[in-house]
This record gives structure tokens, sequence and C-alpha cells, in this order.
């Protein structure tokens, strides 16, 4: 996933044209927006961060990329527990 913080991005409008500039540069892509922290997160299909970034410049914003924490469901990748009386 990548994340942009974009500021300028205030209303359903900047949603929307935003929106429309990440799917001409990556059609396939899937797009969630947080409009309150005014975040854009991305899953890409086949653009870059680089790419997705401009298109979002393109269309007259200002993305700035943050990073993302990925949570995995796979319960392998837990960290092991040791010492605990739970464990």
């Amino acid at each position: 996933m990548i994340s942009f913080q974009v500021n300028d991005m205030t209303c359903g409008h900047c949603v929307g044209a935003i929106t429309q500039a990440l799917k001409t540069a990556d059609a396939t892509a899937n797009v969630r927006f947080d409009l309150a922290a005014h975040r854009v997160h991305i899953e890409p299909g086949e653009a870059d961060a680089a790419g997705l970034s401009e298109a979002i410049k393109q269309a007259g914003y200002a993305p700035v990329q943050i990073a993302t924490v990925t949570v995995s469901n796979d319960p392998s990748a837990a960290p092991a527990r040791k010492g605990c009386c739970c464990s």
C-alpha cells in the first residue's frame, strides 16, 4: 500500500479529482480516502509511488508520501511470546 498526505484535499470535489487522476495513471488501483486526516491510501496495480504522486500533482494537489503500517492476519507472523504466564 502506498499512502500520501494531501493537506490541500479538503472536500468531496478534491476526492473526485484525485480519484480520476489516479485511475488515469493506474486503472486497476484500489483507492481509499480519509478526508478528515487528508490521506489517500492506494493499492496500486501497475503504477509506482512516483507515478501516483505525479498524477496527484497534475490534478493540482501537493502529495507527500507517508509510511504505512502493514497488518498481517497470518498468525505465524506474530512474535513468539516468552516469559509470560499466558504463553
